[in-house]
């Protein structure tokens, strides 16, 4: 993914939890991974019917885990489900959407969202409110704050890349991006 995530207004509850998922989903993998298999995961999820996920049973994870079109993690699949019924409280105890906008500033809605759901960090908390067009800090200053400063650990080494793998070709490995290189291009 080159620059910022799309931002989408989320009119329904299936659509945070949606958005909320593919954070969960990214968690130590490609995005390109994510973007490629989201058609399928979206499908195994009910089209992300909050109260159908909410719903599924281990053996609906299970099923799940077994189906080589989605991303075959138990602890994501569950924690997914598990997020669905933490989004269906929230709406039930007076909003989801007003519980977002009940926090005096954006660090202590990030702490209170990443103690309520499951496989959802610093990034997954920003990527996930950036893409649903909550207020979040500017990126550069959100990064340093959490120790994400990607730009500054590329000069603090002279500016200079990890060195790529060996090819047969020269010019291809030294036109191949370094991973923290093409990290820092990943920012809302």
């Amino acid at each position: 993914m080159e620059g910022p995530p799309p931002q989408y207004t989320a009119k329904t509850l299936d659509d945070y939890l949606e958005h909320l998922s593919k954070g969960v989903f990214q968690a130590g993998i490609s995005w390109r991974v994510v973007d490629a298999k989201w058609p399928s995961i979206s499908k195994a999820f009910r089209g992300f019917d909050v109260e159908r996920v909410a719903r599924m049973s281990d053996r609906d994870i299970d099923t799940l885990v077994k189906d080589e079109r989605v991303i075959r993690s138990r602890p994501k699949i569950a924690a997914v489900v598990h997020n669905a019924g933490e989004l269906l409280a929230l709406e039930r105890a007076g909003g989801f959407k007003k519980h977002l906008k009940s926090f005096p500033d954006y660090e202590s809605l990030a702490t209170d969202l990443k103690k309520r759901f499951k496989f959802v960090g610093d990034s997954g908390v920003y990527h996930f409110l950036w893409t649903v067009k909550h207020p979040v800090p500017e990126w550069r200053e959100w990064s340093r704050a959490h120790g994400k400063d990607w730009e500054a650990k590329v000069k603090a080494s002279g500016g200079k890349r990890s060195p790529a793998p060996r090819s047969k070709s020269p010019a291809r490995a030294k036109a191949r991006p370094s991973a923290r290189a093409a990290h820092a291009s990943i920012r809302p």
